[in-house]
């Protein structure tokens, strides 16, 4: 069986000196490519440990730039735009054999009380109790249930960590984001011999705090597609119907590739 890091294990990064992170946990594997989700993860989670304490993320830009390799280690350097009273920007660019595949703009800041609601209002969302579960053959620690069953890739799921996590705001940030880029929301435009490909570039807004080692559900909407791309954009959920992040991606959609 092949090795399956944790997501514990891909988020240890080894601290190398100021500014410079390392993932040194890898897959035996190279028949697939780097998972996005994965370095979009560990590249928000070195910059989090650059800026000061009491400092979530609230956002973060990433562009998949170069295929990546689960069987090398990932380096992240991280330049430090700037810290203001409330907010902490900050970019990273994700490095593997002296190439950068991925690059992130993050920004982190200090939570203040003020209004707290959402336009939409929660979806009717089923309980993960009465939905089938699947599993994902490249990515570990990680448990799923779907009414999309059917689909080669569900629009609607529930996930959770099956790792116990830390009491840790920003580790539990990097898992969400480690999770938002596990399926597509482009399903039901494919046919005519198109499908939906790897993803180009990705965005996560974090709105409120949430234990990633509990249930949460995910509902993709795809947009539009033209020029080989399609865009798509989702909200992801606690149980009890708050919604902790939105996203927005856009991925190849061309000519379905004989399996």
């Amino acid at each position: 069986m092949d090795h399956l890091p944790s997501i514990l294990d891909l988020l240890d990064l080894e601290h190398i000196e100021q500014n410079l992170y390392r993932c040194c946990a890898v897959s035996s594997d190279a028949a697939y490519r780097l998972y996005g989700g994965q370095v979009a993860a560990q590249a928000l989670l070195a910059a989090g440990r650059t800026v000061p304490d009491g400092r979530p993320p609230h956002s973060l830009h990433g562009y998949f730039l170069r295929q990546g390799s689960p069987v090398r280690p990932t380096v992240f350097q991280v330049d430090r735009d700037r810290d203001g009273q409330s907010f902490s920007a900050r970019r990273v660019v994700a490095i593997q054999d002296g190439q950068v595949i991925f690059n992130m703009s993050a920004s982190f800041a200090e939570p203040r009380p003020g209004a707290d609601q959402d336009a939409d209002g929660a979806p009717r969302i089923p309980s993960p109790a009465a939905l089938p579960g699947y599993t994902h053959p490249r990515l570990a620690s990680l448990e799923f249930r779907t009414p999309d069953a059917g689909q080669r890739m569900p629009g609607r799921f529930w996930v959770r960590c099956t790792d116990p996590l830390p009491d840790d705001p920003l580790l539990h940030a990097a898992v969400l984001a480690y999770t938002s880029d596990i399926s597509t929301g482009l399903i039901p435009l494919e046919g005519e011999g198109f499908q939906a490909g790897p993803s180009l570039d990705h965005a996560v807004w974090f709105h409120r705090p949430a234990r990633m080692d509990g249930w949460t559900w995910q509902e993709l909407v795809p947009h539009t597609v033209s020029g080989g791309r399609g865009w798509y954009t989702g909200a992801i959920y606690t149980s009890d119907g708050s919604r902790i992040a939105s996203l927005a991606q856009e991925a190849l959609f061309r000519v379905r590739q004989p399996s």
